[in-house]
């Protein structure tokens, strides 16, 4: 585990401008640069970074964070990967803390299979590009395919040499243990003889989503019979073959900026598409396609367009992993090569403004596609054709969404010259036996401004949550600005005092007595009222980089704006607008104001409420009434005072 003071070494070196100008292109605007927001599509920019805060804000999509939070979500690392990513680029050393000897001894053998991994494609590459076997069959054979050197590199690509035990002897003189080049499937046992895994093959590594190897993929370069074309790692704890796509690592970025991924069927496609510039591919390699692989793709995008070569029996072969697709709520389209015809060699063959035209060109949706498939083969048998229908209606019946749905019957009813609700039919008949059979009673008619259940309950007071909010902003923002009062001294002059924001409204709350409903803020605040004792402030990199999400959003919230002070605005137009530090002390006693008057307000209607309560009594307390009824008068006349310093008005 990273330790907290390599983290804040990290985030203090860090510079979001440069960390986020990697990838969104950044314009000054005002004190914030402004930039197209990469997380949503807009043509108006509406995505700020403040360099001296720290932070980036989308007021289109909502999106915030810190340099760390931004990779996580642009680049789906994880919160260590990002970590490291920005000590790696601010050249910073990283120190971990020592876990518990169970933690130690999972992370230890996890670790181990990593680094043998890394070991073994490192051999693998070197014995392509530099042993005599190596160059003369390996790497001839994926020249002859057309790959440049650029991707062999890339790709990582390796050769394992036709001998019993090369590897396995080399990695056991560099220290590999014996258990850990078989739980890595990289060497089997005979006779009590570890022999190589991967012998006279070109090897694919399999990267995990940070890079790291997890597994290989090798193909034989003989015809012999006998032998698979291609046989893959084994299971281990570090490669689940459910868990992972081939290229995913390297087509991640592509995907999300496309809002689009490309489905093909092995290692070959991948790379031939990378190489022809498309990069948004990941492959299943060979398996069955599994929830957790959609999933997976779900992170970057929901659409998916798979590409297939020309033979219907593989596609048919191909429906029901189509169909899991559908089930996760991704889009679905398909394209078809020409017959003879795979992505890996079009992809090769063409240059890739042809391969790309294609594509765009060909693709269609897959349900239409599947229903003009099947439809092509019942022959006008009604008794096909009935079957057809149900196996359509099951198809669409998997969509999660409902619009989505509704399109694809009216579609699919006109493309088989059916009467759509009979389709209608079929399709809800099947999704209420996925429920369970279970039909939701039918609900009474209601306008269609319907009011929310919780108030029909009752009456639902509403929240300090704006009025506490107002306060935290006024504390992150302002905490330590300064404002002068005018105080009468010993000699009844009066006197300017200049007193900190964060200690007059600290001060005053904690006088009062009052607490925050909302946690957030109230964790925020216990931090100020903390630090007040101790004379200092909490710095505003405090809840930015703060371990709770929640505090960190909601910092981030409250010290963004869309809005830009522009004085050459003001010059222009001679209309002169006040800025909040110039009339700060307002600002700050109304907003404590505010605060106070909203929890005076709650608490006279509980007060209300008890008299109400004791009112009702058959034995009534005549003495508790009476308090009851003074202390409503009392908060209302506080409750007054406070609304005639706002300048409000009262009505009840």
């Amino acid at each position: 585990m990273i330790t907290r003071e390599t983290i804040d070494k990290i985030l203090d070196a860090t510079r979001i401008d440069e960390v986020v100008g990697e990838f969104v292109t950044l314009k000054k605007r005002g004190v914030n640069l402004l930039g197209l927001c990469p997380f949503h599509n807009e043509k108006t920019p509406s995505f700020s970074v403040s360099v001296p805060k720290g932070i980036y804000k989308c007021f289109g999509c909502g999106k915030g964070g810190d340099a760390v939070s931004f990779l996580m979500e642009h680049e789906h690392y994880t919160y260590p990967e990002a970590l490291r990513y920005l000590a790696g680029k601010y050249g910073v050393e990283i120190e971990e803390e020592k876990p518990s000897p169970e933690q130690q001894e999972v992370l230890d053998e996890k670790e181990s299979l990593f680094n043998l991994s890394a070991f073994a494609q490192k051999y693998f590459h070197e014995k392509l590009l530099e042993s005599d076997e190596g160059k003369a069959i390996g790497l001839t054979y994926l020249k002859e395919r057309g790959y440049s050197m650029e991707t062999v590199r890339k790709f990582g690509l390796g050769y394992a040499l036709n001998q019993w035990d090369a590897f396995v002897q080399t990695a056991l003189k560099n220290g590999y243990k014996k258990e850990y080049l078989e739980k890595t499937s990289l060497c089997k046992s005979k006779d009590h003889q570890l022999y190589d895994t991967f012998r006279g093959r070109v090897i694919f590594p399999i990267h995990n989503l940070s890079g790291r190897v997890l597994g290989f993929g090798g193909r034989i370069l003989t015809s012999d019979k006998n032998k698979p074309k291609y046989i893959n790692s084994a299971e281990s704890d570090i490669y689940h073959k459910g868990r992972v796509l081939y290229g995913l690592f390297f087509a991640k970025s592509a995907m999300a900026s496309s809002d689009n991924c490309y489905l093909v069927e092995g290692y070959t496609d991948v790379i031939s598409m990378h190489q022809a510039g498309i990069e948004n591919v990941i492959a299943s390699s060979g398996t069955a396609l599994s929830a957790d692989q959609v999933r997976l793709i779900r992170r970057y995008t929901s659409n998916i367009t798979l590409l297939f070569d020309g033979d219907p029996a593989g596609i048919k072969a191909a429906f029901r992993g189509i169909d899991l697709i559908l089930e996760e709520g991704l889009n679905v389209r398909l394209v078809l090569f020409p017959d003879g015809e795979d992505p890996d060699s079009f992809a090769l063959t063409r240059r890739p403004a042809e391969v790309r035209q294609f594509i765009q060109d060909n693709a269609k949706d897959f349900i239409s596609f599947k229903t003009q498939l099947l439809l092509g083969e019942t022959s006008n048998d009604p008794i096909r054709k009935a079957a057809l229908i149900k196996e359509i209606a099951a198809t669409i019946a998997l969509i999660p969404e409902p619009i989505a749905r509704t399109l694809y019957v009216q579609k699919c009813a006109e493309l088989m010259q059916i009467e759509e609700k009979l389709l209608v039919t079929e399709v809800n008949k099947l999704r209420r036996k996925k429920l369970g059979g279970q039909q939701q009673a039918p609900q009474p008619e209601e306008d269609h401004l319907s009011v929310p259940q919780a108030e029909r309950q009752g009456p639902v007071h509403d929240s300090n949550d704006w009025q506490e909010k107002e306060i935290i902003r006024i504390l992150l923002n302002y905490g330590d600005k300064e404002i002068i009062f005018e105080v009468e001294n010993e000699d009844k002059r009066m006197e300017e005092v200049p007193t900190r924001v964060s200690d007059f409204v600290v001060q005053d709350i904690l006088e009062d007595k009052l607490d925050f409903e909302n946690v957030q803020c109230r964790t925020i605040f216990q931090a100020f009222a903390e630090a007040r004792e101790s004379g200092a402030s909490p710095s505003e990199q405090t809840f930015l980089n703060h371990p709770d999400q929640q505090i960190k959003s909601l910092a981030i919230d409250l010290q963004t704006s869309p809005y830009t002070y522009s004085s050459n605005w003001e010059d222009r137009h001679r209309i002169y607008v006040s800025r909040e530090d110039e009339i700060l002390k307002i600002l700050v006693i109304e907003a404590v104001y505010s605060f106070k008057l909203k929890k005076l307000e709650k608490m006279i209607l509980a007060n209300q409420e008890h008299l109400r309560e004791e009112s009702s009594r058959q034995e009534k307390d005549q003495d508790k009434i009476l308090r009851l009824m003074e202390k409503e008068r009392d908060l209302k006349a506080i409750r007054s005072a406070f609304a005639k310093a706002l300048n409000r008005v009262v009505t009840k």
